[in-house]
C-alpha cells in the first residue's frame, strides 16, 4: 500500500472537526518554513504564460497573483481548464449541467478580474474526477488538444499543478501536459503550483530534497487584492472548502516548483 493510500484511509476515519485543524496547522507550518527557509526568492518574469488548471478555481488559487501581475504589464497569458467541474453530479442531470455552467461563468469572472480575455480561456470539458481514467482514445485526444494550444500560444512558461498534489485530477493534469510538451517539441519553462499537497500530506513524505531545492517564492503584494477578488468569484466552491485551506491562498506569496528538464 502506498503512502497516499495509507493517508487517505487515515483521513477517512478521522472526523473533519478534528482533521481540519490538524491539516490547517500542518499547512501553515510547511508554508511558513518554505517562505523562510525552504525556497529561493524569485522575481517576476516577463515571459508569456499558458496556465493549465484541472478545475475552475485552481488557476486562481495557485497562480492568480502571477497572472494578474503579468496582465497588468500586457504580458500574454492564456488559461486552459481540463475538466468540466461538475464534481459528483451526473452530466445528464439538470443539476450537473447547471453546475458546469455556473463554474464556467465564475471562471470567466475571476479571470476577467485578473486581466485575462475571454478569447484566451479554453474549456476542454473532460469528466471531472476522471482525468487519470480516460480511455486511450480520449486520452490521446486530450494530449493532442493540449499540443495544439501550446503551438497556438507558443508560451515561454507553462504552469501546471504539482505532480504530487494529492488529487488525482491535479496529478493527471501534470502528466498530460508534460507529455504534450514533449509531443509539441518545444522548449518552455515548466512551473508547478501546489494546491493540496501542503494540506493533505506530510510534505516530508511526499517531496524529495531535489523537489524542495527547486521551490521558488514570489511576492504578489502589489496584486494581492485582485487575487482575493478573483478567489471570491468562485462562490459555488468556497462554501465546500475548509476555511484554513482557503485562507492560505491569501498570502502575499505564491510558491512554485520549477521542473528541471
Amino acid at each position: 500500500m502506498s503512502i497516499k493510500e495509507i493517508l487517505k484511509r487515515i483521513q477517512k476515519q478521522v472526523p473533519n472537526t478534528w482533521l481540519y485543524p490538524i491539516q490547517d496547522v500542518h499547512s501553515s507550518l510547511i508554508f511558513w518554513w518554505l517562505l523562510r527557509r525552504g525556497s529561493q526568492p524569485e522575481t517576476f518574469s516577463e515571459k508569456s504564460a499558458l496556465v493549465f488548471s484541472p478545475h475552475q478555481d485552481d488557476e486562481t488559487f495557485g497562480c492568480g497573483g502571477t497572472i494578474a501581475w503579468k496582465r497588468e504589464r500586457g504580458i500574454p497569458v492564456a488559461v486552459v481548464f481540463l475538466t468540466d467541474g461538475q464534481g459528483g453530479q451526473s452530466s445528464d442531470s439538470p443539476l450537473g449541467r447547471e453546475i458546469v455552467q455556473i463554474r464556467k461563468q465564475e471562471a470567466l469572472k475571476a479571470l476577467d478580474i485578473l486581466g485575462v480575455e475571454a478569447s484566451r480561456i479554453h474549456f476542454l470539458d473532460k469528466p471531472d474526477g476522471a482525468l487519470p481514467d480516460l480511455q486511450p482514445e480520449q486520452r490521446n485526444e486530450t494530449i493532442e488538444q493540449i499540443v495544439q494550444l501550446i503551438k497556438l500560444y507558443n508560451p515561454e512558461e507553462i504552469y501546471v499543478p504539482h505532480r504530487k498534489d494529492c488529487h488525482k485530477d491535479h496529478e493527471a493534469t501534470y502528466t498530460l501536459v508534460k507529455e504534450a510538451i514533449g509531443n509539441a517539441g518545444v522548449k518552455v519553462d515548466l512551473l508547478q503550483y501546489p494546491i493540496w499537497i501542503f494540506w493533505r500530506a506530510p510534505i516530508f513524505l511526499m517531496l524529495k530534497l531535489q523537489d524542495m531545492a527547486n521551490a521558488r517564492r514570489l511576492s504578489i503584494t502589489s496584486v494581492q487584492n485582485k487575487k482575493s477578488q478573483a478567489i471570491a468569484s468562485y462562490c459555488s466552491q468556497l462554501g465546500g472548502l475548509p476555511g484554513g485551506f482557503v485562507k492560505r491562498f491569501s498570502s502575499h506569496y505564491e510558491i512554485f516548483f520549477k521542473v528541471i528538464q
